[in-house]
């Protein structure tokens, strides 16, 4: 049989998702809940599926390569019963957030007597392209389900098989239980041509969210035609103030990169009050060495302070570059800068912006609420790590990613940054004015001796 080539195979799964839009959007509120709640029950019974596919990927895993790489490329795909549990309570949780459709978030009344009203409704076609497993591609059906969108999600080629089977238990018993054909669809075809296609469909897709590491990122922002709702990009600076207490900074700095290096939240810079450096630095860079094995890479000043430390397993500080600044890490590894002042460390910030997320620890509140006003980032925190930047951790309910760009919401992509509003009027009659006049009346008005 002669496969589709990728782009119409592509093209025809968003015109299907597009074709259900309308049906989706109407769905009722208690409905979508029903569908989601019957959708985590269906995956924890269909646990022995996935994971059986999930077996298919780890054999597909090529055997040629170096035991290292095979080890790490086993931890990496492997799925156990915990996961698909932890994704299982992960839908439910979504299922029971609030629906942000039909939400009105300002009314008033205008002098005519006009009833005007915004209100929150559904974007459409969300297109979530991914770079990994079965968790993202749940969650991206349940998150655009719960805000009434349709979701067409293309999950890592690495979890082929998993995200297959999961996608397919998922789509059809939401089919089943109401959702239209079309309303969760999955991208089953890895190839990379099928991403730039999705990206490119902009009157059948409505947004998109990239989630991945950086290039992928890089070429969603650059080829997109269609809106990018999630791009989360954009480098997390701790800047360390010259009036910061030690311990607190410390037990922040080591959060932010720690906590979870690969995440896009995770700290890629710490800026260091000069001032303060000599008390901070030693201690901080030998915990981060010692304790975690962190790839440290510093400015000239960090280098010369520490001199040469003979850490054991672990190759030291390498001096930065100019390139070194503006890499996104995710990663164990941690820039580090001695700055002369604020001044120095918000032109650093700017430099390198618009940021991800920027926190600085300080005791001083002018120092605090200067950082907050002048620093563009999507997240802008006073003595708190980074890895706090989160629709759960900020109690915003859950999230599909981030937004750092300046469009369309910053932030968590929370429900309801997957809706956009519109403006609803209720009337009685009123009349934009002047009201227009038949010219052959006009004309009897000129003519009369009345007027």
């Amino acid at each position: 049989m002669v496969e589709v080539p990728i782009k119409l195979y592509v093209q025809g799964l968003a015109k299907e998702a597009n074709a259900a839009t309308r049906a989706v959007a109407l769905m009722t509120s208690h409905d979508r809940t029903v569908a989601l709640k019957a959708m985590a029950e269906q995956l924890d019974a269909s646990k022995d599926d996935v994971l059986a596919a999930n077996k298919e990927d780890l054999d597909a895993i090529p055997k040629e390569w170096g035991p290292d790489e095979y080890r790490k490329a086993r931890e990496l795909i492997t799925v156990t019963e915990e996961d698909l549990l932890d994704v299982v309570a992960h839908i439910r949780r979504i299922a029971e957030e609030p629906d942000p459709t039909g939400e009105t978030s300002q009314a008033w009344l205008t002098q005519e007597g006009l009833h005007v009203h915004r209100v929150r409704v559904p974007i459409g076609v969300i297109a979530v392209i991914s770079e990994y497993g079965p968790s993202v591609v749940a969650e991206s059906m349940a998150m655009c389900l719960r805000s009434g969108n349709v979701c067409v999600v293309r999950g890592g080629k690495e979890w082929f098989w998993t995200n297959s089977v999961l996608a397919k238990v998922l789509r059809e018993t939401a089919e089943r239980h109401g959702v239209p054909q079309g309303g969760l669809t999955f991208v089953d075809r890895p190839d990379r041509e099928g991403v730039l296609e999705l990206t490119r469909l902009r009157n059948v897709v409505h947004g998109v969210v990239p989630r991945g590491k950086a290039n992928l990122r890089k070429v969603v922002m650059e080829q997109s035609r269609v809106p990018v709702l999630g791009y989360d990009g954009g480098l997390c600076h701790v800047y360390v103030d010259k009036d910061a207490d030690v311990p607190l900074a410390q037990g922040i700095v080591v959060n932010s990169k720690i906590q979870d290096p690969v995440a896009t939240n995770a700290a890629d810079t710490l800026l260091v009050h000069q001032a303060i450096a000599r008390q901070l630095l030693p201690g901080l860079l030998r915990r981060l060495l010692s304790e975690f094995t962190v790839d440290l890479i510093g400015c000239p000043k960090t280098v010369s302070m520490m001199g040469i430390m003979a850490m054991t397993g672990h190759k030291g500080i390498r001096a930065a570059t100019d390139e070194d600044w503006e890499q996104k890490r995710q990663a164990l590894t941690l820039g580090i800068k001695v700055v002369g002042d604020l001044d120095e460390g918000l032109a650093h910030i700017a430099a390198y912006g618009p940021g991800h997320t920027d926190t600085i620890v300080t005791r001083r509140y002018d120092t605090a609420m200067r950082f907050v006003r002048e620093v563009d980032s999507g997240s802008v925190l006073v003595n708190a790590s980074t890895r706090l930047h989160s629709g759960s951790q900020m109690d915003l309910g859950e999230e599909l990613g981030t937004n750092t760009s300046h469009f369309h919401v910053r932030g968590p992509l929370t429900l309801r940054s997957l809706t956009t509003e519109k403006y609803v009027a209720f009337g009685s009659g009123q009349l934009r004015q002047p009201h227009p006049v038949p010219q052959a009346y006009q004309d009897a008005m000129m003519l009369s001796s009345k007027f």
